[in-house]
């Protein structure tokens, strides 16, 4: 657990308390103490991208909005399609196909 994503997660964590950065990182708290001890059981991935832009600065390019932090690209593939919405129409059809898709890599469905 050396990794640079892990240091800046435990620094921001004495900083401030722990569910203070989860909320920064748009995670539980729960997760960041178990990523802490290193007991967490799911993506590692996820969180370390979460970390990464929220706490790092880390950025992607954004086919529909240009560059954003990595942690709002995360929270865009997340949040369900919505037809009232014309960004949120955007993004899902572009999320599926982008290379920063967590999930499917930018391959086509």
């Amino acid at each position: 657990m050396s990794e640079a994503w892990i240091i800046v997660l435990r620094k921001a964590c004495k900083i401030n308390s722990q569910a203070a950065v989860a909320t920064q990182i748009g995670m539980s708290p729960a997760v960041v103490n178990q990523v802490l001890k290193g007991t967490y059981n799911g993506r590692l991935d996820n969180v370390q991208k979460r970390v990464e832009g929220a706490l790092m600065g880390i950025t992607v390019d954004c086919p529909v909005i240009g560059d954003i932090p990595l942690n709002r690209c995360i929270e865009n593939q997340s949040r369900p399609f919505a037809a009232t919405n014309p960004l949120r129409v955007m993004l899902h059809r572009a999320c599926k196909t982008c290379r920063n898709n967590r999930n499917t890599g930018g391959s086509d469905e």
